[in-house]
């Protein structure tokens, strides 16, 4: 099935509100009331749209925040019947702290096309590349530097590589750093990580590493529409891990996921600026008015653009 343009509209509008509902409490400090509060927002919205909506990715069970949990209903229980992922407030320091890059988050498919993925965290790995064997969460990272290097015709220390800055990946960081890599180091926020190998503006040719694994279903649904790489394995550390995953049906624990297993068939991806980031502007406030910036692609409109909205709050 292909989706309906009508519902490019009416989910940009979910992800802005949910945006706007943040702005109160950038720079506060209050990570739980600035989730809780793009969480109230996007669920209002969600219900007031022609549809049998469906939550298969939730938010907030890692970070202890409210959720829209996995399994709960949303929309006006008329219409086509929808998967739904979101990440309301994804970077919840980041409005907290009033640093670049918050996002309110949405992706949305056909019932049965969008992964159900549990609330742990995922290997991942994405460039700007549409043909096999040239990176792979198998291969050695000096393998994956040295083939996209031929592929994207520079030298090694020519390329640059976006990870999120974290203990776990000191190994990974240190070679490449040997390699001669450039480095792009992110303090949170890995759905605008994974996209940055998007454009070339954003001068990222590579995104990897651990991080969640519901982002790396969010960030699947945009970097199928820009005909990118993606690939990612859940990582099950623990036993609860284990029989959550097993409970949703997920019977290969080791398996490496393409991108066409995690989205399949169309989908609706948009992500909105709630502070300025590399991929749009944060939300703006002018008396009663509101101006945002979304990223929203719709695979089968071939719809890949920045929109950019002023509105009555």
């Amino acid at each position: 099935m292909i989706l309906d343009k009508k519902f490019e509209n009416l989910f940009l509008n979910v992800s802005c509100r949910a945006a706007l509902s943040v702005y109160q409490f950038i720079g506060k400090k209050n990570k739980i009331a600035a989730d809780k509060a793009a969480v109230d927002a996007m669920r209002t919205e969600l219900n007031k749209i022609d549809m049998i909506g469906k939550i298969v990715i939730g938010e907030g069970e890692l970070d202890e925040a409210p959720m829209l949990y996995i399994g709960e209903n949303l929309g006006s229980k008329n219409g086509p019947e929808l998967d739904i992922a979101v990440d309301p407030l994804e970077g919840t320091n980041f409005a907290a702290h009033n640093l670049p890059g918050a996002l309110s988050v949405i992706a949305v498919a056909e019932k049965s096309n969008l992964f159900n993925a549990p609330e742990t965290y995922m290997n991942k790995i994405s460039a700007n590349v549409n043909e096999g064997n040239i990176i792979d969460l198998d291969f050695s990272l000096k393998k994956n530097i040295f083939n996209l290097a031929e592929y994207k015709n520079k030298k090694p220390d020519n390329l640059t590589v976006c990870i999120l800055d974290r203990p776990r990946h000191k190994d990974i960081i240190d070679e490449l750093m040997n390699l001669g890599v450039n480095l792009r180091l992110i303090s949170d926020g890995d759905v605008s990580g994974a996209l940055l190998v998007t454009d070339e503006k954003y001068g990222v040719d590579l995104f990897l590493g651990e991080g969640g694994g519901p982002e790396g279903v969010l960030a699947a649904s945009a970097l199928d529409a820009f005909n990118c790489f993606f690939q990612g394995k859940f990582l099950f550390k623990t036993d609860q891990d284990k029989a959550r995953a097993k409970k949703m049906g997920i019977r290969d624990l080791n398996k490496k996921y393409q991108l066409k297993e995690i989205v399949s068939g169309d989908s609706i991806f948009c992500a909105t600026g709630i502070t300025s980031g590399n991929l749009v502007s944060g939300i703006k406030v002018d008396n009663d008015e509101f101006y945002s910036e979304t990223l929203i692609t719709h695979k089968s409109s071939g719809l890949k653009k920045i929109i950019k909205k002023h509105e009555k709050i």
